[in-house]
């Protein structure tokens, strides 16, 4: 094995490959803080550098894992003490923008935020968002088609990808990248890579597509007696904004309570009173200030006209807009719980209610005390529930500004696993999704029945033969 880490330091360099030591003093995960275990770690500095990696591993027969931002949460990006991890953190640099195609060409080690922020420069907008942004990457976000904030307007991550640069476990180069937004000469083979988990093969570059900025943002936090008065000022702002509507994200009681709870360090200022059932954050963005703005006071007036909305604060300066986001970006207040369980999830909108309803009851007969916090993108019909068994059990007030979670100890881990029953098998009868946009790694692999039928896992695994015929590329994952 010495042999074969020397051969790494000859491809990359010496400096650019951590032996087992070295690498134990990184962290884990951006939520963990143990050491991270991996026989070597690997910074090549570019695709060819990547192919000649894979190359040798391929030949040895050695796993690798390879590392974007490691801000997944379903242990996609958890290595062993007998696997290399292949970290793309030299491979940061924005090769091109054509302005007029509206097209970037990144490495995909890329920091989500700078890729933002250089198209912005160039008066272009990116339409991947999410709360990672500063510390996740393209290339992460493509093997996981992350969503986030803007799937309403914009889509997933497959829907900003024109073209990729990927290699093969063997080390073969598959260059497919394209900069065409018309493009029907035979497979799309990016889309085999595209949510696959480094699973396949290795992404290097990528081509992005750019959008039109939109800098005029209107943004208004709403308050709700019921679910379904949610649901039809989703419907009536969709209809009243059309494309302009960018984000409708739902924040159940329990959540913005948390978010809000003034004794609770980090908690963000309550715009509205803690008492109603169910809240909204609706945000439009547009290029005619005094237009786009009309627009969406005139469709808020309205829904409150209707008695679709019961209360509302509309931002008024980005201040408040950063105040209102926060409330639904303070999700590691509910990481000071012990234990938390965390589900990504997606179902029909109209079965929302009912299915929050029908766990609850259920873990509340394991759990009296039982807390379930639910938000997410109600347009993209995708919720984030974490599931906080003893509520008692809670951190008020950390020495430190992060909180990470601790690792399950067994009887805690056996409370997962029949959460993991109640969540899921619930879910599978209304014909829902274990992974929303997350993926499935190896925390939800023995669940992918439930979204996925036998056939489709069977030819999972015939693109894995055929792509990975050594299964050396993270493997375990998924399937």
């Amino acid at each position: 094995m010495s042999d074969l880490i020397e051969q790494l330091r000859d491809i990359v360099g010496s400096n650019h490959v951590l032996n087992e030591q070295d690498v134990a003093l990184r962290a884990r995960h951006f939520w963990d803080s143990s050491p991270m275990q991996a026989l070597a770690l690997v910074k090549p500095a570019n695709t060819e550098q990547v192919s000649a990696v894979l190359a040798l591993c391929h030949s040895h027969k050695q796993a690798v894992v390879t590392h974007g931002g490691i801000t997944g949460l379903v242990d996609g990006d958890k290595s062993t003490i007998e696997e290399i991890v292949l970290s793309l953190e030299r491979m940061r640099n924005i090769e091109t923008i054509d302005t007029a195609g509206k097209t970037m060409t990144v490495q995909a080690g890329c920091i989500l935020q700078n890729v933002q922020q250089a198209a912005s420069e160039q008066g272009l907008l990116y339409g991947l968002d999410l709360g990672a942004r500063g510390s996740c990457t393209i290339g992460g976000n493509i093997s996981t088609n992350a969503g986030g904030l803007s799937v309403l307007r914009y889509g997933m991550t497959r829907e900003q990808i024109l073209g990729l640069e990927v290699v093969l476990a063997d080390g073969t180069v598959l260059n497919s990248m394209n900069t065409l937004l018309k493009n029907n000469a035979g497979y799309d083979l990016k889309q085999l890579f595209i949510g696959s988990e480094g699973t396949l093969g290795v992404v290097t570059r990528a081509v992005l597509r750019l959008r039109p900025n939109t800098p005029t943002v209107n943004t208004a936090i709403l308050a709700f007696d019921r679910f379904e008065q949610v649901s039809q000022t989703l419907s009536h702002m969709s209809a009243n904004l059309n494309s302009q509507l960018n984000a409708f994200e739902i924040i159940w009681n329990d959540f913005y309570r948390l978010s809000t709870n003034q004794k609770i360090k980090g908690a963000a200022r309550a715009p509205l009173s803690d008492n109603y059932n169910a809240y909204a954050i609706v945000e439009s963005q547009g290029a005619n200030s005094e237009a786009d703005q009309a627009a969406f006071m005139q469709a808020l007036e309205s829904a409150i006209e209707d008695e679709k909305i019961v209360d509302a604060v509309v931002a008024q300066s980005e201040k408040e807009r950063d105040e209102i986001w926060t409330i639904r970006e303070n999700v590691d207040l509910m990481l000071r719980h012990h234990p938390i369980f965390i589900y990504d999830i997606s179902l029909p909108i109209v079965t929302m209610e009912a299915y929050l309803e029908k766990v609850k009851k259920q873990l509340g007969e394991l759990w009296p005390n039982v807390t379930v916090y639910a938000y997410g993108h109600l347009a993209d019909s995708n919720l984030h529930v974490s599931v906080a068994p003893q509520p008692e059990n809670y951190v008020l007030n950390p020495v430190s500004g992060n909180t990470e979670t601790e690792p399950l100890c067994e009887e805690h881990r056996q409370w997962y696993e029949t959460c993991n029953k109640i969540m899921f098998e619930a879910l599978s009868q209304i014909d829902g999704s274990v992974s929303a946009e997350h993926g499935i790694g190896l925390m939800k692999k023995q669940y992918l029945h439930y979204s996925r039928t036998q056939s489709e896992i069977n030819t999972m695994g015939v693109l894995k033969k055929a792509l990975d015929p050594n299964n050396i590329l993270n493997p375990g994952k998924i399937i």
